[in-house]
Protein backbone atom coordinates (compact mmCIF):
# COMPACT_ATOMS: atom_id res chain seq x y z
CA UNK A 1 0.00 0.00 0.00
CA UNK A 2 1.31 3.35 -1.17
CA UNK A 3 1.33 6.32 1.74
CA UNK A 4 1.89 9.98 0.89
CA UNK A 5 3.50 12.14 2.85
CA UNK A 6 3.94 16.08 2.79
CA UNK A 7 7.42 17.54 4.05
CA UNK A 8 7.37 21.42 4.17
CA UNK A 9 9.70 23.73 3.47
CA UNK A 10 10.20 27.16 4.39
CA UNK A 11 11.03 29.47 1.57
CA UNK A 12 13.68 31.39 0.94
CA UNK A 13 16.41 29.19 2.07
CA UNK A 14 15.26 26.42 2.87
CA UNK A 15 16.70 23.92 6.08
CA UNK A 16 17.22 20.19 4.25
CA UNK A 17 16.48 17.06 5.78
CA UNK A 18 18.62 15.07 7.43
CA UNK A 19 20.20 12.30 5.38
CA UNK A 20 19.46 9.40 7.42
CA UNK A 21 15.60 10.80 7.65
CA UNK A 22 15.77 10.97 3.83
CA UNK A 23 16.36 7.01 3.53
CA UNK A 24 14.45 6.14 6.19
CA UNK A 25 11.55 8.15 4.10
CA UNK A 26 12.22 6.53 0.54
CA UNK A 27 9.73 4.02 1.16
CA UNK A 28 6.68 6.80 0.66
CA UNK A 29 5.50 9.00 -1.86
CA UNK A 30 6.65 12.49 -0.86
CA UNK A 31 4.69 15.78 -1.35
CA UNK A 32 8.14 18.69 -1.46
CA UNK A 33 6.24 21.43 -0.43
CA UNK A 34 7.29 25.10 -0.71
CA UNK A 35 5.84 27.61 1.54
CA UNK A 36 7.05 30.96 0.75
CA UNK A 37 5.62 33.63 3.63
CA UNK A 38 4.90 36.88 2.49
CA UNK A 39 3.90 40.06 4.87
CA UNK A 40 0.18 41.74 4.77
CA UNK A 41 1.17 44.06 1.73
CA UNK A 42 2.64 42.01 -0.77
CA UNK A 43 -0.12 39.89 -3.08
CA UNK A 44 1.24 36.79 -4.02
CA UNK A 45 1.18 36.88 -7.82
CA UNK A 46 3.15 39.51 -7.44
CA UNK A 47 5.70 37.55 -5.33
CA UNK A 48 5.37 34.53 -7.48
CA UNK A 49 6.71 36.86 -10.77
CA UNK A 50 9.09 38.12 -8.77
CA UNK A 51 10.30 34.54 -6.67
CA UNK A 52 8.85 31.74 -8.57
CA UNK A 53 12.19 30.80 -10.38
CA UNK A 54 14.74 30.67 -7.56
CA UNK A 55 11.65 29.34 -5.11
CA UNK A 56 12.02 26.41 -7.48
CA UNK A 57 15.51 25.72 -7.66
CA UNK A 58 15.10 25.70 -4.15
CA UNK A 59 12.63 23.13 -3.86
CA UNK A 60 14.57 20.78 -6.99
CA UNK A 61 17.61 21.33 -4.65
CA UNK A 62 15.86 20.16 -0.91
CA UNK A 63 14.11 17.60 -3.39
CA UNK A 64 17.19 16.13 -5.24
CA UNK A 65 17.96 13.84 -2.19
CA UNK A 66 14.51 12.01 -1.67
CA UNK A 67 14.64 11.49 -5.67
CA UNK A 68 18.26 9.41 -5.56
CA UNK A 69 17.00 7.79 -2.79
CA UNK A 70 14.41 6.30 -4.82
CA UNK A 71 11.09 8.21 -3.41
CA UNK A 72 8.65 8.76 -5.72
CA UNK A 73 8.51 13.01 -5.59
CA UNK A 74 6.15 15.51 -6.17
CA UNK A 75 6.98 19.48 -6.00
CA UNK A 76 4.32 22.06 -5.12
CA UNK A 77 4.91 26.03 -4.28
CA UNK A 78 2.51 28.31 -2.52
CA UNK A 79 2.78 32.12 -2.03
CA UNK A 80 0.86 32.83 1.09
CA UNK A 81 0.56 33.87 4.61
CA UNK A 82 -1.06 31.26 6.60
CA UNK A 83 1.56 28.52 6.61
CA UNK A 84 -0.74 25.56 8.40
CA UNK A 85 -3.92 26.34 5.64
CA UNK A 86 -1.34 25.93 3.14
CA UNK A 87 -0.28 22.58 4.40
CA UNK A 88 -3.51 21.46 4.83
CA UNK A 89 -4.97 22.11 1.47
CA UNK A 90 -1.69 20.70 -0.35
CA UNK A 91 -2.23 17.55 1.69
CA UNK A 92 -5.32 17.51 0.93
CA UNK A 93 -5.51 18.08 -2.91
CA UNK A 94 -2.20 15.45 -2.92
CA UNK A 95 -4.36 12.83 -0.93
CA UNK A 96 -1.05 12.82 1.66
CA UNK A 97 -1.40 11.10 4.59
CA UNK A 98 1.19 11.99 6.48
CA UNK A 99 3.07 15.02 7.29
CA UNK A 100 6.36 15.84 8.72
CA UNK A 101 7.48 18.28 11.09
CA UNK A 102 11.55 17.78 11.00
CA UNK A 103 14.50 17.69 13.64
CA UNK A 104 17.88 17.26 12.70
CA UNK A 105 19.08 13.46 13.37
CA UNK A 106 21.88 11.29 12.53
CA UNK A 107 19.63 7.82 12.90
CA UNK A 108 16.43 6.37 12.21
CA UNK A 109 16.77 3.35 14.65
CA UNK A 110 14.22 3.55 17.39
CA UNK A 111 10.81 4.67 16.52
CA UNK A 112 8.17 5.92 19.14
CA UNK A 113 4.23 5.48 18.20
CA UNK A 114 1.63 6.72 20.46
CA UNK A 115 -0.89 4.71 19.92
CA UNK A 116 -4.92 6.15 21.09
CA UNK A 117 -8.01 3.98 21.73
CA UNK A 118 -10.02 5.20 19.23
CA UNK A 119 -9.98 6.38 15.78
CA UNK A 120 -7.41 6.56 13.12
CA UNK A 121 -5.66 3.33 14.01
CA UNK A 122 -5.70 1.41 11.20
CA UNK A 123 -4.47 4.06 9.54
CA UNK A 124 -1.71 4.98 12.06
CA UNK A 125 0.04 1.33 12.26
CA UNK A 126 -0.24 0.93 8.30
CA UNK A 127 1.71 4.21 7.78
CA UNK A 128 3.73 2.92 10.43
CA UNK A 129 4.52 -0.59 8.61
CA UNK A 130 5.52 1.47 5.55
CA UNK A 131 7.52 3.80 6.49
CA UNK A 132 9.44 0.96 8.57
CA UNK A 133 10.08 -0.70 4.91
CA UNK A 134 13.78 -1.10 4.29
CA UNK A 135 15.55 0.05 7.45
CA UNK A 136 14.01 -2.36 9.97
CA UNK A 137 13.99 -0.03 12.69
CA UNK A 138 12.54 -0.97 16.25
CA UNK A 139 9.22 0.40 17.03
CA UNK A 140 7.23 1.05 20.83
CA UNK A 141 3.75 1.05 20.55
CA UNK A 142 3.31 3.58 23.00
CA UNK A 143 -0.24 4.10 25.10
CA UNK A 144 -1.04 6.26 27.69
CA UNK A 145 -4.06 5.41 30.12
CA UNK A 146 -5.91 8.14 31.76
CA UNK A 147 -9.20 8.55 33.56
CA UNK A 148 -11.15 5.33 34.19
CA UNK A 149 -9.69 3.25 32.23
CA UNK A 150 -6.91 0.36 33.42
CA UNK A 151 -3.67 -1.11 32.80
CA UNK A 152 -5.77 -4.23 30.86
CA UNK A 153 -7.21 -1.68 28.76
CA UNK A 154 -4.19 -0.25 27.47
CA UNK A 155 -2.41 -3.92 27.14
CA UNK A 156 -5.46 -4.39 24.71
CA UNK A 157 -4.92 -1.50 23.07
CA UNK A 158 -1.41 -2.04 22.22
CA UNK A 159 -1.68 -5.54 21.52
CA UNK A 160 -4.16 -4.81 19.44
CA UNK A 161 -2.28 -1.99 17.44
CA UNK A 162 0.77 -4.62 17.12
CA UNK A 163 -1.75 -7.01 15.82
CA UNK A 164 -2.67 -4.52 12.97
CA UNK A 165 0.71 -3.85 11.92
CA UNK A 166 2.17 -7.85 12.01
CA UNK A 167 -1.06 -8.11 9.55
CA UNK A 168 0.25 -5.19 7.92
CA UNK A 169 3.54 -6.84 7.27
CA UNK A 170 5.78 -5.72 9.23
CA UNK A 171 8.48 -8.28 11.37
CA UNK A 172 6.44 -8.85 14.53
CA UNK A 173 10.23 -8.96 16.34
CA UNK A 174 10.43 -5.33 15.78
CA UNK A 175 7.77 -4.50 17.44
CA UNK A 176 7.03 -3.93 21.17
CA UNK A 177 4.83 -2.34 23.31
CA UNK A 178 4.59 -0.08 26.57
CA UNK A 179 1.68 0.68 28.58
CA UNK A 180 1.74 4.22 31.11
CA UNK A 181 -1.08 4.88 33.74
CA UNK A 182 -0.79 8.73 34.21
CA UNK A 183 -2.88 11.62 34.36
CA UNK A 184 -0.97 13.68 31.89
CA UNK A 185 -0.82 12.02 28.25
CA UNK A 186 1.01 14.77 26.69
CA UNK A 187 3.85 14.91 29.23
CA UNK A 188 4.35 11.11 29.14
CA UNK A 189 5.14 11.15 25.11
CA UNK A 190 6.93 14.08 25.09
CA UNK A 191 9.36 12.52 28.41
CA UNK A 192 9.27 9.34 26.28
CA UNK A 193 10.04 10.77 22.87
CA UNK A 194 13.32 12.17 24.33
CA UNK A 195 14.62 8.49 24.51
CA UNK A 196 13.68 7.83 20.53
CA UNK A 197 15.24 8.64 17.35
CA UNK A 198 11.89 9.53 16.07
CA UNK A 199 8.35 9.48 16.29
CA UNK A 200 4.94 8.83 14.27
CA UNK A 201 1.46 9.40 16.02
CA UNK A 202 -2.14 9.80 14.68
CA UNK A 203 -3.67 13.50 14.39
CA UNK A 204 -5.28 14.58 17.26
CA UNK A 205 -8.31 16.43 17.56
CA UNK A 206 -7.59 20.79 17.36
CA UNK A 207 -7.72 21.87 21.00
CA UNK A 208 -7.89 25.67 21.76
CA UNK A 209 -4.50 25.38 23.53
CA UNK A 210 -2.34 24.21 20.58
CA UNK A 211 -3.02 27.56 19.34
CA UNK A 212 -1.20 29.13 22.15
CA UNK A 213 1.20 26.52 23.29
CA UNK A 214 1.63 24.50 19.80
CA UNK A 215 0.72 20.90 18.62
CA UNK A 216 2.14 17.91 21.05
CA UNK A 217 4.35 17.40 17.55
CA UNK A 218 5.25 20.71 17.85
CA UNK A 219 6.24 20.16 21.75
CA UNK A 220 8.51 17.16 20.82
CA UNK A 221 10.15 18.66 18.01
CA UNK A 222 11.13 22.14 19.50
CA UNK A 223 11.63 20.30 23.32
CA UNK A 224 12.51 16.65 22.63
CA UNK A 225 14.47 17.77 19.26
CA UNK A 226 13.05 14.78 17.34
CA UNK A 227 11.64 14.50 13.84
CA UNK A 228 7.63 13.48 13.90
CA UNK A 229 5.59 12.28 11.59
CA UNK A 230 2.01 12.84 12.06
CA UNK A 231 -0.61 10.69 10.50
CA UNK A 232 -3.75 12.98 9.12
CA UNK A 233 -6.96 11.51 10.14
CA UNK A 234 -9.63 10.25 7.64
CA UNK A 235 -10.78 14.29 7.43
CA UNK A 236 -13.63 13.16 4.66
CA UNK A 237 -14.94 10.75 7.72
CA UNK A 238 -14.63 13.66 9.86
CA UNK A 239 -17.04 15.65 7.27
CA UNK A 240 -19.42 12.89 6.93
CA UNK A 241 -19.57 12.49 10.98
CA UNK A 242 -18.52 8.80 10.78
CA UNK A 243 -15.26 8.91 12.36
Amino acid sequence: MTHRLVVPFELPDPQPVSSVLVEALASLDIVVFGHYGLPEQTPPAVAREQFEAEAKEQLAAVAEPFEAAGASVTIRLVFGRDRGKAIDQIAIEENCDGELDPAPTDRVERILVPIPNTGNVDRLTSFVTVFAEGHDPSVTLLHVVEGEGTDADGEAVVADGRELMVDHGIDPDTVDTRVVTDTDHDAVILDTAADYDAVVMGEATPKTADRIFGTLADKIVNRAGKPVVVVRRNHAEDDDGSA
